[in-house]
């Protein structure tokens, strides 16, 4: 029971979305959410179907329990990360870097970290 409230709660927060307005898209109060969320109850079938249908992703990815899955998708930090930069922008910076060679990704890593230092050392021109 607690796996599929996990489900909902991952992928709502993937979503950039609070327990409020998952509550509000799905007609339910937002305590059936952090029931659900909690692993206190279970949605029913339509309820279900609807959670699934305001995230975009299918009912059977609410339903997995599968914790071999759960261990393998996601470290916590990448979730956080993701989380906090948005989804979209995360796939978009992951597909670029992906198409990187060894070459690329070390002058990219070293500009990424030549410009962060840059910041930290730059005067104030205010």
């Amino acid at each position: 029971m607690k796996s599929i409230g996990r489900n909902i709660q991952l992928y709502r927060e993937l979503k950039k979305m609070s327990q409020q307005d998952l509550a509000l898209k799905v007609r339910v109060g937002l305590s059936t959410i952090q029931k659900y969320e909690r692993g206190e109850q279970l949605p029913d079938t339509q309820i279900l179907l609807r959670i699934s249908t305001v995230l975009d992703i299918p009912a059977s990815e609410l339903m997995n329990t599968d914790e071999k899955q759960h261990a393998v998708s996601i470290d916590e930090e990448l979730h956080v990360l993701i989380t906090e930069m948005g989804v979209e922008k995360a796939k978009v910076v992951l597909r670029k870097v992906k198409e990187l060679n060894d070459e690329q990704y070390r002058d990219f890593m070293k500009m990424v970290y030549t410009n962060k230092y840059e910041e930290i050392n730059a005067p104030d021109l205010k």
